[in-house]
């Protein structure tokens, strides 16, 4: 019974921290620097915008938990479509949206769906900023499909689980004229 909850534990905190599918890589085995695989996937690059302004403004509580409701409507969106985020960075989301060889719109289909859907979330927390007297949440979202490297990069010491290559970095580029 003991070595069942703990194994319970670790797959709760893994998929917690690191997502479902990467989590399971990594209780899998794939725990070594360099350990990955070429994926096909949507890049979706997230940022909240004007963030340092609103958080010199703001009392930090207020502010973690704007940035909380943020991190809400677009990681929720993007858990609803089928996408897993990565890592949040800052007060930024990367996500992948990974491409089945047999159904390559899909994943395409799939994070434009998370987008409105993101879209609309905030709208809908917009509006009851404005009722609370709240500054409304303004954002941007890029989406780009490409190659990337799916798996640890980092230290011997300190490892993290994320994509790299051309199309992530595309991902964040057009992120940023949005």
């Amino acid at each position: 019974y003991e070595v069942h909850t703990k194994r319970r534990n670790a797959v709760s905190l893994m998929q917690t921290f690191l997502g479902q599918r990467t989590g399971e890589k990594v209780l899998d085995g794939q725990v070594r620097r360099g350990d990955g695989e070429d994926i096909h996937a949507v890049i979706w690059f997230c940022d909240l915008r004007n963030s340092t302004p609103i958080a010199d403004r703001m009392p930090r509580d207020d502010f973690l938990r704007n940035l909380n409701q943020f991190f809400d409507c677009m990681a929720g969106a993007v858990a609803d479509h089928g996408g897993e985020v990565l890592r949040f960075v800052g007060d930024a989301v990367l996500a992948i949206f990974p491409i089945d060889e047999e159904d390559t719109t899909r994943a395409a289909g799939a994070a434009g769906d998370a987008a409105v859907q993101a879209s609309d979330r905030i709208n809908v927390l917009n509006g009851s900023a404005r009722v609370g007297g709240r500054e409304p949440i303004g954002f941007g979202i890029g989406l780009h499909v490409g190659s990337v490297t799916y798996g640890n990069i980092g230290t011997p010491e300190r490892l993290e689980f994320t994509v790299i290559g051309a199309a992530a970095n595309e991902a964040a580029r057009i992120e940023s004229l949005t």
